[in-house]
């Protein structure tokens, strides 16, 4: 059983079932949250302690993870006025985030903690909820061999496979790429649902064709239920998946689909869809689109 001591900002849908996993582990972890309940309910749920703020993470800590919603809320965790860089750091603190992030933002915190004489690892997930709770999350990482070893223990916990993919910045390449992938892939399922039940074919008969032949895929049947059932209680929210191809975008994604998967987003965004789940784009289609 484990002893490293983890420190770890950032109590969402993801982060508490993942911390949740570090504790049955063995692993010795202290969690910072912006809002406090979430935190204190971890602690009565599970024995972690409670810090106030992150500068109070990297206090007798081996290894200090971020999971965050965007990279305005990394930044402050680093950078804000009693961030982690706002004290002295020990010199075999090894900083992970795996968030959902702009590879810009890792290279710059990369660069910051560098010259804190610590390191930094990108390692951002694939998978939502249920496979945070049960520990097989993909793993995706930029930054050195040296830092990936120290850190496979934790990601082997959290995660049915990780993989080290280059330098600093490499794991949110990986990741951004599987969004756009699985948000033109979410589209288009929604499409052909639409047209499909435009032309008497309803949902429930459409997609066990689906799932049943070579077009099924995880995601398809992950969502089946939640079209059938227009049930879209967020696992993975659609403001979110939005974020995830303007970040891509900012980074040079300009393909005839990813741009037409980021106007649709961003329009279901506006229309006030964002806090529900991505499959919620179906909704968005079937009351804004003629398909």
């Amino acid at each position: 059983m484990s002893q490293q001591k983890i420190g770890w900002a950032g109590l969402g849908n993801m982060g508490t079932p993942m911390v949740r996993n570090l504790v049955k582990a063995g692993f010795d972890v202290t969690v910072y949250n912006r809002t406090t309940a979430k935190a204190e309910a971890l602690r009565k749920e599970t024995g972690v302690k409670v810090v106030t703020s992150p500068k109070d993470l990297v206090k007798d800590t081996d290894i200090v993870i971020t999971m965050l919603s965007d990279d305005a809320a990394l930044k402050q965790v680093y950078e804000g006025r009693d961030g982690l860089l706002s004290v002295t750091l020990p010199p075999q603190l090894l900083a992970i985030d795996m968030s959902t992030v702009s590879p810009d933002t890792t290279r710059q915190l990369a660069a910051l903690c560098e010259a804190e004489g610590i390191w930094y690892l990108d390692a951002p997930v694939s998978g939502s909820v249920k496979p945070a709770a049960e520990g097989q999350l993909i793993i995706m990482a930029g930054g050195r061999k040296e830092d990936f070893d120290r850190a496979k223990p934790i990601f082997d916990c959290l995660g049915k496979a990780a993989y080290l993919l280059g330098e600093n910045g490499a794991g949110n390449y990986a990741k951004l790429a599987i969004n756009t992938f699985l948000g033109i892939t979410m589209q288009g399922l929604a499409e052909a649902v639409i047209f499909a039940r435009n032309n008497g074919i309803s949902p429930d008969q459409f997609l066990p064709l689906i799932n049943s032949g070579p077009l099924g895929s995880m995601i398809s049947g992950i969502k089946s239920q939640n079209i059938i059932e227009q049930d879209f209680t967020p696992a993975f929210a659609l403001n979110l998946l939005a974020k995830d191809i303007r970040l891509a975008r900012a980074q040079g994604l300009d393909t005839p689909v990813g741009s037409a998967l980021s106007d649709t987003l961003q329009a279901a965004v506006e229309k006030g869809f964002g806090a529900e789940d991505m499959a919620v784009i179906i909704k968005y289609l079937e009351d804004h689109h003629a398909i």
